[in-house]
């Protein structure tokens, strides 16, 4: 059964970091665009970053560029995102996804990702 399982969200003050890990199993997650979400409350889910599986092209909304960046280790069946000078307004339930080609091409595409994982919280506050 194919499956994404975030870890590393928690507590941290502004301008502290964190990194997200997001584990495939049940699939070769190296054949996939891998893309990562979140969501604040009251707000509609937001592409934050992705990458693509032939070229490992990056894409990121402009609120993280420069803070945030998507990594994966192919060998590890694993997709990261580094999180750096994190804001209150980072606050969200971040999600892990992974799709065919569409899902990172010229953007973050969300109709393209097949698998989701079950997020995990982010909370920056003093």
């Amino acid at each position: 059964q194919a499956q994404l399982v975030e870890s590393g969200g928690g507590l941290v003050q502004p301008g502290g970091s964190l990194r997200l890990s997001c584990v495939a199993s049940g699939f070769t997650l190296g054949y996939y665009a891998v893309g990562w979400y979140r969501q604040a409350p009251g707000k509609e889910r937001e592409g934050v970053s992705c990458m693509t599986s032939s070229d490992g092209t990056t894409y990121s909304v402009d609120s993280v560029k420069g803070r945030f960046t998507i990594s994966r280790d192919n060998a590890k069946n694993t997709v990261y995102l580094q999180m750096n000078s994190l804001k209150p307004e980072d606050t969200a339930i971040y999600y892990c996804a992974a799709g065919g080609p569409h899902a990172c091409r010229q953007g973050i595409n969300y109709d393209y990702y097949d698998y989701w994982g079950q997020g995990t919280q982010v909370t920056v506050s003093s």
